[in-house]
């Protein structure tokens, strides 16, 4: 633990002196590599904003001040200065610290945070409910250079600057979100990056007056308050200033008492203000320093040496990469499309491979689908890869610009299902839900690595006037997990079967010929794992099984699954998505339809917070696990 007793804040860290700063900053990269090397987790955000953290509960205090922090992947000091060290042992398991805020586990979190570009438009709502109240707190949303790509961001800074609440925006400016940021605003920040490259000479000629004995420190203290008053008339930070904010900056992000002499400043001021704080991702700790996007998020590594720990298994996300690469080279008109994801959904050595053909847009989501429509509407072929948790925010995009207008378009949906130690923001199990109620669409959904290749190839048909998928259903949608699951190829019981559009294949039966099953599985996706052993295991017992891979969730493979349910005695379908408007609902509802008189048994995820933990245990605490879809089966027999 870093702390016998915790500090109080922010009175015991602004009564700290610079020495006893410095220390307290290495404890605690020191503890963070310790948890995060052996927890997995966000590394190089939190190493970033070490000194930001002390300098703003120096300054204010996070259980009465609401502090907002955007993403929320880079608040682990946070949560380690608001009492919370000891729950770091066990960082984003069940029994210890989570790994974004959430409002149940302390007083300090404002806001549960998991996405990005949040946080101003929360603060705005903070500040304006303490207006109406009268209560008197400070209110700051910290939002890096990354999260404000994101257009919620512009919309709510917009809204912020007519309302003129007291609200403070500390743009954490590292030039990165995760892979290295792009677009406008990047450059704009690099360009006053470059233009005040003094930030190192300041801070050097700072250090030599303080160590004037006795007239030092007051000289450089009165040169900091003469540079903070006049800084906003020469430095450029119009952008915000014409916004209607007042701009402070840009300071060096690691300089705490730097920090500490805004803050005060920030305080004195009226209205909205924007704090910029240039800091360095992954600072303090050299492999992390050198390659941030690897550790922006990392499994586990050796703190020693900064290996990090490598994941058994081949990822969906690289053989998603490899067969689109593939494709180009074949084609090129294909394109791909990203926000701000390019190394997450296996991009990068599309990008490497096919410069000028990767189309990263930021933390836009919305603005890539819609971006994607134009491309194809422009004759390009544009394969769309964005996470299942993100996706969500673009669902208008999706419905309005793409399907109601019947276009073609393809969206790899990655990370979907469960997402493990990252908990219930990151979970990509509603997809099935929100995507299958739009119209003009196919969904699938593969098993294993092989099954993607065949559905990505098949998908790039869509902009093909001689494509076996139909006119009205030209927004393909690939729904699978970042890591790879078992093929099954090496069991001599697993069925192989080639892709066909919208149907599915029995991949288990050990029927004896033209007896019927005791029980059929409909499965979908990842979760054909669990429903192999699940059948393997009541084979085992001697009754007669059949596994049947759905493959597509639209259009369903109706004529099979009628056909195989009406003569099993037990019906079961599995699925990693929330059961409402999901796959296994489906399934009922058509039997329902049919007339065949049987109710499936669901193994489906409950419509509720799942916390984080490991994706097994996650799946077996919702009763998808191969044990217990065989207990079940076996005890309604």
């Amino acid at each position: 633990m870093l702390f016998d007793k915790m500090p109080t804040l922010p009175y015991e860290l602004s009564a700290m002196d610079e020495k006893q700063t410095a220390e307290l900053c290495a404890d605690i990269r020191k503890r963070l590599i310790e948890t995060v090397s052996v927890n997995g987790g966000h590394l190089a955000s939190n190493l970033g904003v070490v000194e930001l953290t002390v300098a703003l509960y120096s300054v204010y205090d996070p259980h009465k001040d609401r502090i907002i922090w955007d993403v929320g992947h880079q608040s682990y000091i946070h949560k380690i200065l608001t009492g919370r060290d000891a729950g770091m042992d066990h960082l984003r398991h069940p029994e210890g610290t989570a790994g974004f805020p959430k409002l149940s586990e302390s007083d300090a979190d404002a806001f549960n945070t998991g996405h990005s570009s949040t946080s101003i438009s929360a603060a705005i709502g903070y500040a304006r409910g303490y207006e109406l109240s009268g209560e008197k707190r400070h209110v700051i949303a910290v939002i890096g250079d990354g999260a404000l790509t994101g257009g919620m961001a512009y919309e709510a800074l917009n809204d912020l600057a007519q309302s003129g609440s007291k609200v403070t925006v500390v743009l954490n400016d590292n030039g990165m979100s995760i892979n290295k940021n792009v677009g406008g605003l990047a450059k704009y920040l690099g360009k006053i990056r470059k233009k005040h490259s003094y930030l190192r000479a300041k801070k050097r000629l700072r250090h030599f007056l303080e160590k004037i004995p006795g007239i030092g420190k007051p000289i450089a203290r009165l040169l900091t308050k003469i540079k903070n008053r006049v800084k906003h008339w020469v430095v450029e930070g119009k952008f915000f200033e014409n916004l209607g904010l007042y701009y402070l900056g840009p300071v060096d992000g690691h300089d705490v008492y730097a920090m500490k002499m805004i803050f005060e400043r920030v305080n004195e001021l009226d209205g909205p203000v924007l704090v910029h704080v240039q800091t360095h991702k992954g600072h303090g700790y050299e492999p992390a320093e050198k390659n941030p996007e690897a550790f922006h998020g990392v499994p586990g590594f050796d703190p020693e040496t900064g290996e990090i720990f490598k994941s058994g298994g081949c990822s969906l996300s690289k053989c998603f990469s490899e067969t689109l690469c593939d494709l180009a080279r074949e084609d090129e008109k294909i394109i791909a499309v990203t926000a701000a994801m390019s190394i997450g959904t296996g991009l990068q050595n599309f990008a490497d491979a096919y410069p000028g053909r990767l189309f990263d847009v930021g933390i836009a989501e919305p603005h890539a689908i819609t971006m994607a429509a134009g491309l194809a509407l422009a004759g390009r072929k544009p394969v769309a890869a964005i996470y299942s948790t993100f996706l969500q925010r673009a669902y208008d995009q999706i419905l309005h610009d793409v399907a109601l207008q019947k276009l073609p378009l393809v969206i790899s949906v990655d990370r979907a299902g469960v997402c493990g130690p990252d908990g219930e923001t990151h979970h990509g199990i509603y997809d099935f839900a929100y995507i299958g109620a739009i119209p003009f669409t196919t969904i699938s959904a593969p098993s294993s690595a092989a099954q993607l290749d065949l559905m990505l190839r098949m998908a790039v048909k869509v902009y093909d006037e001689d494509s076996v998928i139909p006119e009205n259903s030209r927004l393909f949608v690939i729904r699978y997990p970042a890591k790879e699951r078992f093929t099954y190829s090496e069991d001599p019981r697993y069925i192989k079967s080639g892709l066909e559009y919208g149907k599915g294949a029995i991949c288990f039966d050990n029927r004896p010929e033209g007896e019927k099953a005791d029980v059929v599985i409909f499965s979908i996706g990842e979760v054909l794992e669990e429903a192999f052993a699940a059948a393997i295991i009541m084979a085992d017992k001697g009754l007669k099984a059949v596994v049947f891979d759905a493959k597509f969730f639209k259009p369903l493979d109706e004529d099979a699954i009628v056909s195989l349910a009406a003569e099993a005695k037990v019906v079961a379908a599995c699925e990693d998505a929330v059961k409402d408007g999901g796959f296994c609902e489906k399934v009922t509802l058509l039997l329902s339809d049919k007339g065949v008189g049987k109710k499936p048994v669901c193994f489906a995820l409950p419509n509720e917070l799942i916390p984080n933990d490991t994706i097994k245990n996650q799946l077996s605490s919702c009763g998808i696990s191969g044990e217990n879809i065989a207990k079940v089966c076996m005890g309604l027999l």
